[in-house]
């Protein structure tokens, strides 16, 4: 086995980690499950009683990979994510401490491709795939007249298939149970202009394969939006996460984080009960930690469709 002179020691030790190290989890989540970006503005209040369909297409294109300091794995390393989430949410009519009360379910589709540099040469993985479902019997919105606050609690099952071998694989071979809280402040009378911020906390289990309990981490999703009179809102987006604590049953101490910028556009037909919405999001920075070792940076686009049954 021969190595290239741009790596070096530390260039080896990185390299090595794309692929031992990433084969605990894929793309697109910092060290858990849920997806940051997937969805910006208005995303904080729990919408009216009744029945809702929601699909989430993202397509996200992998630049390079990042370790703990924010420096680029050597060699050219590239992958894209396409995921296809379906979504329920029955908002039941009855109120609970004040809230309109209502319970959901996701089922995610995945499609991943990495393209790696390793100590070894190019090595190539793919998988796709249902994911980790996850089951929330708790959403809890308030609504006052310029603002909405929004709980919810719910846990992702180990259900896809993993295998630890594959930094491709779909699914995580832990669970994650995820709180979110979130809030919404309408700054005109009219409801033209929005601010938002919703959070998402999750504390994960052990991972069977590797014995590995990936640490907390939180993400915050923002927006600003502005309604036309036309229906046509738009807005800044961006999200911001990070892991709380360090992986418990590795060595390493580091924790990784991820940050982006983007905008969306959004549409309400009334007459047919649909919201079409899509984004677009560039990440600045990230900087790898705990189970994976390294953390993706690239760019994101996705498009969310809301169909009220």
């Amino acid at each position: 086995m021969t190595f290239t002179p741009e790596f070096g020691n530390h260039g080896i030790r990185l390299a090595a980690l794309l692929v031992a190290g990433l084969a605990s989890t894929p793309a697109l989540a910092v060290n858990g499950h849920y997806v940051p970006g997937i969805e910006g503005l208005g995303a904080a209040a729990a919408p009216p009683e009744g029945l809702y369909y929601r699909a989430y297409l993202m397509h996200y294109d992998i630049d390079d990979f990042r370790d703990a300091n924010g420096d680029a794995a050597p060699g050219s390393n590239s992958g894209s994510v396409n995921a296809l989430a379906h979504r329920f949410i029955w908002m039941t009519g009855k109120t609970f401490l004040g809230a309109d009360y209502g319970v959901e379910a996701i089922i995610p589709m995945l499609d991943t491709e990495l393209d790696l540099q390793t100590p070894a040469g190019r090595q190539g993985f793919d998988d796709d795939g249902l994911g980790d479902v996850f089951v929330g019997p708790v959403i809890l919105g308030w609504h006052g007249e310029q603002w909405d606050a929004t709980f919810a609690a719910g846990h992702w099952f180990d259900t896809a298939d993993f295998d630890p071998a594959n930094p491709a694989s779909v699914g995580k071979g832990y669970g994650t149970t995820m709180l979110t809280l979130g809030g919404m402040w309408h700054l005109d009378a009219d409801k033209t202009w929005n601010v938002s911020g919703l959070s998402r906390y999750e504390i994960k289990t052990e991972q069977d394969e590797t014995g590995v309990t990936p640490g907390d981490s939180w993400l915050l999703e923002w927006g600003i939006g502005h309604r036309l009179p036309s229906g046509l809102e738009l807005g800044l987006v961006g999200y911001d996460a990070w892991q709380l604590e360090a992986d418990d049953g590795t060595a390493s101490r580091a924790k990784a984080e991820r940050h982006a910028i983007g905008a969306e556009a959004g549409y309400l037909w009334p007459t047919a009960g649909v919201i079409l919405k899509g984004a677009v999001y560039h990440e600045y920075a990230a900087e790898g930690g705990g189970l994976k070792g390294l953390e993706s940076e690239g760019d994101a686009i996705r498009l969310q469709l809301t169909k009220f049954l």
